[in-house]
C-alpha cells in the first residue's frame, strides 16, 4: 500500500510539476553554492601566492644586501673611512 502512494501521486499533473520545479531548485541552489566555494579557493590561493611573492622579495633583497657586503675588515675599515657605508 505504501509503495503505491507515491506512485499515485507522481501520477497526478500538479505533483509532476511540483517535484520538477524542485529538482530545479535544487540544481540553482549546489550550482551557487559550488561557485561560492570555488570563489573561497580562488580567494586562498590568490592570498598565498601574494604571501610568497613578498617573501620572495624579501629574500631577493637579503641576497642583494649580503652581495654588497664587505669582504673583510679592512674593505669594512675603508668603507667606514671613506663615509660609503
Amino acid at each position: 500500500m505504501w509503495a503505491s502512494l507515491p506512485a499515485g501521486l507522481l501520477a497526478r499533473h500538479w505533483a509532476r510539476r511540483a517535484a520538477a520545479l524542485a529538482l530545479v531548485a535544487l540544481t540553482i541552489t549546489l550550482f551557487i553554492l559550488n561557485l561560492r566555494r570555488t570563489a573561497e579557493r580562488a580567494g586562498r590561493a590568490a592570498e598565498r601566492l601574494e604571501t610568497r611573492e613578498k617573501a620572495n622579495d624579501v629574500q631577493r633583497r637579503m641576497l642583494e644586501a649580503a652581495a654588497r657586503r664587505p669582504r673583510g675588515r679592512n674593505e669594512l675599515a675603508e668603507r667606514l673611512r671613506s663615509g660609503r657605508f
